[in-house]
């Protein structure tokens, strides 16, 4: 019987906004990306927005993404943009970046 291939992977990057920094919303996207099988990483912006880089099968990036609508109880997510483009590779994690 063959085996079945793997789900194709792609890229979701998203900008969140909103009252989303000082709240714990990267180490949440963390926890639920690592939870989730993802790799890539999230970030605080200089302007107040909390920028995502993840790959990984699209039924799972569209959870995280789901996730970044609501954030952290302390957050207020106002907007989020998002665009999906195919994987790049190159990650070996999910990282909090500074």
């Amino acid at each position: 019987m063959p085996t079945a291939a793997p789900p194709p992977t792609q890229r979701l990057q998203a900008q969140i906004h909103g009252r989303v920094q000082g709240v714990w919303f990267r180490g949440s996207t963390q926890d639920h990306a690592v939870a989730l099988g993802l790799k890539g990483w999230v970030r605080n912006c200089p302007d107040g927005t909390v920028e995502l880089v993840a790959e990984g099968p699209r039924d799972h990036l569209e959870a995280l993404l789901a996730w970044c609508h609501r954030g952290p109880s302390g957050a207020r997510v106002e907007r989020v943009e998002s665009t999906w483009t195919a994987a790049e590779g190159g990650f070996d994690d999910f990282a909090v970046r500074r």
